[in-house]
């Protein structure tokens, strides 16, 4: 609430507008609040020239300011603090020493001077200085010939082809560890450390001109390496080449590159701002751009603005005693933000004469700041919640996966983005087929760049930069690969090879390939033009093409057809699994133990906890140990029974990892994510020892599993959906998913601009009232040229039959 302030509970030190304190008071009974007002005074003359006057309780601004006037430097601000007693309101000005209790005069002080999610969130202090390895200069590198390719890569141990981790001792390429959200892997790179005392490694993908991420394991943080050119370059990795050019200039300084940035944005064109409900620009807190622009294009689609705006009464009255840690709320309250058209309202016409007077013409952009609503999306992800320049679809799918945790009615919002993929994959030598069905929220187009209509163009626009570089002359004038859709669509439908395919009819690895269809067709279809890549020289670059997306778009001919007539299924018969020489030898996180021994748990219990839950961390053993600690045997040795045997109660236990198949919740949680039943998804899981993708076949392989009644699960169920602010009805048991034709039309697209995900900038296109608006950070206007064909992600509506 802007203009009545902001109520801060003394007892709870939670924040409340205006409209919800006298709510938050009967509800709780707490009658002692503090409340805090900033009044903006009147512009300063001639304020252009002089100084600001000093910013007080920086922390006073809501999550909702208008970013532009309240930081604009013709204006001054005073800050008010008040204690207010319910319910008859009574005031107290502060400070008051005199009348008040020393303890309330601490409470009072303390607040005021706190730290708040805006200024926690300021650029210079998001991220901790990170300390050079003190293995970094000694490191021993093997001379074991081992070179890294630039793409392609997968663990070593478990074939996990995300999350990677390139071991700098002996370029072995291994999986981390599992992230809260179901992302990440099974903590290979940590176990091989713990095998070889090898202490750096490098997460793949992060490799750029100016460095990369690096991890130490023995000093257990991420670190510095100064010599990462050198240690990269001994796998074969050169990720200095790209940082100068022949010709002097940087790679983001070459003026063909700028010209993306004016086409894209619409420079040089005199744009009008738009105002109003569904005009709201968000403001930039420093490389958040992939998050307005993400959510720009989700809150113009229906189901979801009714979900979280139409439902915000019913949201905010069930939810927690803290909202910021509410995902309902927090996406409610953006929500509300961008569609209300309270912050984003035309300047008054004073202004405009005033501004007229002195001969200039600054835009009003209005605007929402979302600090709080990225605080809370991208707490405990070690991408988003950097300070970093992220990928736009990655943000997506996370988004998505939250918006599936945290279910806010009987219909879930992102039900209208999933479908159902069908995979036919056939054995080469035996001719044999098998069908699946995978769960997608994103259809990836990959660019067809032999098909180019400007073949010979490309040829002489390369030709000419070489010698223009060669000369240390002007750059030509930019010629952009020309790619038709219907090529790249074409592409998406041909097979593809399948790596370390396991034919099961032959019981030994084959040649496979692979083809991808629509088994069913979503109500809005996400097309992402996988622009992104690397080069044979290890280099990461962005393809500059146009393609002519279509307005209107019709992929029925891609609908799936099942098993033809003449096809003959491979047998359903699973990999032999490889059990260990030594079934006991099984490492236990030594460091997850001390955690939860500093707590005050037995040690025996605390490495109990740990195997148990398959060393998925203290966080994940600590729930272990609540739900054991009244066993009788809960402080006696572990006894880790060889295979065949029974395993002991822990393990039969909710959550257990290990001897008795107990599937880790974060698998359970991927697959509930997916739209299925939390019973089935454990079933499945159970029935394909706990491998992730097995399970998801046998789920579609399964369409009526027997039911099981496990009051161990009924309880986790009732203590998982009390996390929850609004319960979801449950449905039938499987995806749900919004099927209906494959034709669709344009109604949005995201751009991005620069040489990788990892720098550049997001802006977002939609099509709003018959016309296109640009979604430019905090500007917000009508789009005079909307560059159709330089777009990353694109957003499709189906079009009623």
């Amino acid at each position: 609430d802007s203009e009545g302030g902001l109520y801060v509970c003394m007892n709870t030190f939670l924040g409340f507008g205006r409209e919800h304190i006298e709510r938050h008071y009967r509800k709780t009974g707490q009658c002692v609040y503090l409340h805090l007002k900033r009044h903006l005074r009147q512009k300063v003359p001639g304020a252009s020239g002089g100084a600001l006057p000093k910013r007080r309780n920086a922390k006073l601004f809501l999550d909702l300011e208008i970013s532009s006037d309240l930081n604009s430097d013709d204006f001054e601000y005073e800050d008010e603090a008040k204690l207010v007693i319910f319910p008859d309101h009574y005031e107290i000005s502060l400070p008051n020493i005199e009348e008040l209790p020393a303890l309330v005069t601490i409470a009072c002080d303390a607040l005021l001077s706190a730290k708040s999610p805006y200024r926690k969130q300021e650029p210079d202090s998001w991220e901790e200085e990170l300390q050079a390895s003190k293995h970094a200069k000694t490191l021993v590198q093997l001379d074991n010939g081992v070179r890294i390719p630039p793409s392609g890569w997968k663990c070593s141990r478990c074939d996990l082809r995300e999350n990677l981790w390139l071991n700098l001792s002996d370029g072995s390429v291994l999986c981390g560890k599992w992230f809260f959200d179901g992302s990440g892997g099974n903590g290979h790179a940590v176990e091989h450390y713990r095998d070889t005392g090898y202490p750096l490694a490098v997460k793949l993908g992060t490799i750029t001109p100016d460095g990369a991420d690096v991890y130490s394991f023995d000093e257990e943080e991420p670190v510095l390496d100064p010599h990462i050119a050198k240690h990269l370059a001994h796998f074969g990795i050169d990720m200095l080449q790209m940082q100068v050019t022949e010709n002097g200039l940087r790679d983001n300084d070459i003026k063909p590159r700028v010209s993306e940035w004016e086409v894209i944005q619409e420079a040089g064109v005199k744009l009008k701002p738009m105002y109003g409900p569904g005009y709201t620009g968000m403001k930039n807190l420093g490389n958040s751009c992939y998050l307005n622009a993400v959510m720009q294009a989700i809150f113009s689609i229906p189901e979801f603005q009714r979900a979280y705006v139409g439902n915000l009464p019913r949201i905010f009255d069930y939810s927690p005693l803290d909202p910021t840690q509410d995902f309902n709320t927090q996406m409610a309250k953006l929500g509300h933000g961008l569609l209300s058209g309270q912050y984003s309202k035309p300047p008054m016409k004073s202004e405009l004469i005033e501004q007229v007077m002195k001969e200039e013409h600054k835009p009003q952009h209005n605007g929402i700041s979302p600090r709080m609503f990225k605080a809370f999306i991208s707490k405990g992800h070690p991408e988003f919640s950097s300070n970093r320049q992220q990928d736009a679809q990655e943000f997506f799918l996370h988004l998505i996966n939250l918006v599936e945790r945290n279910p806010v009615g009987s219909e879930n919002p992102s039900d209208v983005f999933r479908f159902l993929v069908e995979e036919r994959t056939q054995c080469c030598q035996s001719r044999k087929v098998r069908y699946t069905d995978r769960v997608d929220y994103i259809m990836q187009l990959p660019v067809a760049m032999e098909a180019a209509t400007n073949k010979d163009e490309l040829i002489a626009y390369e030709l000419k930069r070489r010698e223009a570089e060669a000369a240390r002359r002007p750059l030509p004038e930019l010629v952009r690969a020309k790619i038709p859709f219907s090529a790249c669509l074409q592409a998406f439908s041909e097979p593809s090879n399948v790596e370390d395919f396991w034919s099961s009819a032959l019981q030994a690895k084959s040649a496979g390939v692979k083809t991808s269809r629509f088994a069913s067709f979503p109500e809005y279809l996400v097309v992402q033009i996988k622009k992104f890549t690397f080069g044979l020289d290890w280099i990461p670059k962005k393809l500059d093409v146009s393609i002519d997306m279509p307005d209107f778009l019709d992929i029925t001919h891609l609908r799936a057809r099942g098993l033809q007539p003449g096809e003959e299924e491979l047998p359903d018969i699973a990999p032999p699994i490889v059990i260990p020489d030594d079934p006991k030898a099984l490492d236990i996180d030594e460091s997850s133990v001390m955690q939860l021994a500093e707590m005050g748990f037995p040690l025996e219990a605390c490495r109990k906890a740990v195997y148990y839950t398959g060393n998925l961390g203290a966080e994940v053993a600590f729930n272990w140990i609540i739900a054991h600690m009244e066993e009788p045997d809960f402080a006696e040795p572990l006894v880790i029974p060889a295979f065949g045997e029974g395993a002991s109660s822990g393990a039969a236990a909710l959550g257990a990892v290990g001897l008795d198949n107990q599937p880790p919740e974060e698998m359970v949680a991927i697959i509930i994510s997916m739209g299925f039943q939390r019973n089935l998804a454990i079933q499945a899981l159970k029935a394909t020892n706990n491998n992730l993708e097995r399970a998801l076949e046998w789920i579609f392989s399964h369409p009526d599993p027997e039911e099981e009644s496990d009051p161990a699960l009924d309880t986790m169920d009732m203590e998982n959906n009390a996390n929850a602010n609004i319960l979801a009805e449950t449905g039938s048991e499987g995806p749900r998913i919004k099927d209906g034709p494959g034709r669709y039309e344009l109604f949005g697209f995201i751009s991005h601009m620069g040489t990788s995900t990892m720098s550049g900038h997001y802006v977002c296109h939609l099509r709003k009232e018959g016309r296109w608006v640009i979604y430019n950070d905090l500007r917000v206007c009508a789009s005079e040229r909307p560059p159709k064909d330089l777009g990353y992600i694109y957003f499709y509506h189906r079009i009623p039959s």
